[in-house]
């Protein structure tokens, strides 16, 4: 009996054993915890393995898709696991939040995210940084020196450039109006910024009659343009500083019969956006390139994962585009449907 006991118990252990690393994780899938450290001296620093989640603003509009897809282009490229999401609005910053935390816990190697609200992740980001994890902006960054860097159009530059546009339009005078997505997202304040600045530096007799937020949400952004038509009858330009933003001014206008009466310039693409512009009922839009984003946001964690030092920002640059060249060798890759 004693000697056939002896023998059980190793057996159990044996079946333990086995069962237990039957369950274990890949080593592919555990590389992401090992790599939440930051490198020792000497120690290899390839990308390969390391998980990166990005953390977007939103699913809801094409802009995001075009993102995801720079994203998985340079994870591929540079050979590192990714995953990608988003709110399903980009109203939901208690969502953003949650899903930031819930990266974190995973002990990425790294983190891309585009904030929804410029100070609300901040105690998170610190967290990041005890952590050694790094944090790549990208889109719209933080009020805070702590990402590595961040990926992402000027705003300021590009919305003044669609002020400068909107003021050559009407003439150099008269009401326009602005329907921006937020105003706590760093893109939010700064193509708002962009826009209201640029007009009273350099175009004293164009008056922005009234600013509203929309949330990127395109059915409260067309019952905003309803009301601002309808409050200014005068207007004679309306500026939307997101796709969601523009496809509720073009509802709008489009609603209250005033199609060719009022200058509508627009920002990123779509293809009710870009039918609009090919129509002549839009003059045109500032694109960005969120395929470039995308990918410069994940080129940029790699690098910060192997210690390489980098830009407080990376400026992936703005066009203006309407009818005339929207179907250019240089535009045309930039838009998305």
């Amino acid at each position: 009996m004693k000697t056939r006991k002896l023998f059980v118990v190793p057996a159990s252990l044996l079946m333990i054993a086995t069962l237990a690393a039957g369950c274990a994780v890949p080593p592919a899938a555990q590389a992401p915890a090992a790599a939440t450290q930051a490198p020792a001296q000497g120690a290899q620093t390839s990308a390969e393995g390391v998980y990166i989640p990005v953390i977007s603003k939103g699913f809801q509009h094409q802009f995001w898709q075009a993102v995801k897809a720079g994203a998985e282009k340079a994870a591929k490229d540079l050979n590192v696991t990714i995953t990608f999401e988003g709110p399903e609005s980009e109203s939901q910053v208690d969502k953003q939040i949650e899903m930031l935390q819930t990266a974190l816990d995973k002990k990425p190697a790294a983190i891309c995210f585009a904030a929804l609200d410029s100070k609300a992740a901040i105690p998170l980001l610190e967290k990041a940084k005890a952590a050694n994890i790094p944090v790549i902006g990208f889109d719209s960054g933080v009020d805070s020196d702590i990402p590595a860097t961040t990926a992402a159009t000027d705003n300021l530059a590009a919305a003044g450039a669609a002020a400068d546009k909107m003021a050559e339009l009407i003439g150099d005078a008269g009401e326009v109006a602005v329907i921006v997505h937020d105003q706590t997202s760093r893109t939010g304040i700064d193509r708002r910024d962009g826009f209201l600045n640029r007009m009273k530096e350099k175009h004293p007799n164009v008056k922005v009659v009234d600013v509203q937020y929309g949330g990127g949400d395109q059915l409260k952004s067309t019952d905003l343009a309803k009301a601002i038509i309808q409050a200014h009858p005068d207007l004679k330009g309306f500026f939307g500083a997101n796709e969601g933003s523009i496809i509720g001014v073009l509802n709008g206008v489009k609603e209250m019969k005033k199609e060719g009466q009022i200058v509508v310039i627009g920002y990123d693409a779509g293809k009710q956006q870009m039918d609009a512009i090919r129509s002549g009922v839009e003059a045109g839009a500032i694109t960005q390139d969120p395929i470039g984003i995308g990918y410069k946001c994940v080129e940029s964690a790699v690098k910060a994962i192997k210690g390489e030092q980098l830009p407080k920002t990376i400026d992936t640059g703005y066009h203006w585009y309407d009818k005339t060249n929207i179907d250019s060798d240089e535009i045309k890759p930039l838009l998305y449907e």
